[in-house]
């Protein structure tokens, strides 16, 4: 807050958006209305008096900071924030998917047919609060459970991970022409998809017919996560699965939605109970990228920039940044795990 104001912070988008949900996180926790007055001057950039929101939708990227619209009826009670979120909602009636119903990742014909887990975290959570909050959860429910299990049946593999994306099409030059799958498991897109696996169950009714299909698939790849976290700094490596070839390195947001995900998933008893150790050592890890700078502000190291679909080279030539928003919302989300456990 001391380095952004609600106006410079960025525009409309997924990395803001996660940042202020961390952000609200803490407001729940300490209720410092200065946290909540921020990210309602942001979302009031662009939703008007009238609730119109001058976005098209044509990507899941484009609905995560949804959730912040969701918040902002929930805290204020102002209808042009229903109005704005309610547009997402409709836009999924027209929204492409795969044969078997999968969102694709984004509309454009670069992005066509294709599901990448990022996506998981992109819409899912935010359309299940929107369902809890406008008595809409019969469609929501069932929805998001539907997603996750497509993603997940179609990215998940044998060590427990997640390819970091599908292409129905088999048309693209990362797709394996046999599988349509990407050749490597991203750190972050695993972490988003684990964090809104985590989000789902926890709003789902214990009835829903694919939660268990779903507790299947958040329990292998735990085990998956628990099986490539670093024994040396309990973080977790860019690529994954291939910690001990040249270049990968340890990266700060996955890390931290990996630790989120693995103490909330013991801790709602989703999971064995010895993952709470393999989260604390997570916790412990990330810890040890935060500093002090001369300015007298905290900075969080090692977060990978924005990130498409590549090769192994591609993912670990990645810029590392400080205080990049994929890190600082992650960040911000684990740490409020952990402050309640």
């Amino acid at each position: 807050m001391a380095r952004y104001t609600p106006s410079t912070i960025g525009g409309w988008s997924y990395p803001v958006g996660l940042y202020l949900y961390g952000q609200y996180l803490v407001y729940q926790r300490t209720h410092n209305a200065r946290y909540l007055s921020y990210i309602k001057s942001w979302v009031d950039r662009f939703v008007d008096a009238s609730g119109n929101i001058n976005q098209s939708f044509d990507s899941l990227d484009s609905m995560m900071a949804g959730r912040l619209l969701v918040i902002m009826y929930e805290e204020t009670g102002q209808a042009r924030y229903r109005t704005a979120a309610a547009k997402i909602r409709k836009r999924l009636t027209t929204y492409p998917r795969t044969s078997d119903g999968g969102f694709w990742h984004a509309t454009a014909s670069s992005r066509a047919h294709q599901l990448w887990a990022d996506g998981a975290f992109m819409l899912n959570p935010f359309l299940a609060e929107y369902g809890r909050e406008f008595g809409d959860s019969a469609y929501t429910n069932d929805e998001t459970t539907k997603q996750l299990l497509v993603y997940g049946t179609h990215l998940q593999v044998a060590n427990g991970l997640l390819q970091h994306a599908y292409d129905e099409s088999k048309t693209q030059s990362w797709a394996d022409p046999r599988t349509g799958l990407a050749p490597e498991q991203w750190c972050r897109a695993i972490g988003w998809y684990a964090m809104a696996t985590v989000n789902i169950l926890d709003i789902v009714p214990a009835t829903q017919p694919r939660r268990a299909q779903l507790l299947t698939i958040l329990g292998n790849l735990a085990a998956g996560m628990e099986r490539y976290q670093d024994p040396a700094t309990g973080r977790w490596f860019q690529v994954v699965n291939k910690g001990t070839r040249a270049g990968n390195w340890t990266e700060t947001s996955c890390s931290s939605m990996f630790s989120y995900t693995l103490s909330r998933a013991a801790q709602q008893g989703y999971i064995d109970p010895h993952y709470t150790a393999v989260a604390q050592r997570g916790y412990q890890g990330v810890l040890g990228k935060i500093s002090l700078g001369s300015d007298g502000r905290t900075n969080l190291t090692d977060i990978s920039i924005g990130t498409n679909v590549g090769d192994y080279a591609y993912y670990i030539a990645r810029t590392k940044a400080t205080n990049d928003f994929h890190g600082l919302g992650a960040f911000l989300i684990m740490s409020e795990q952990f402050r309640g456990r």
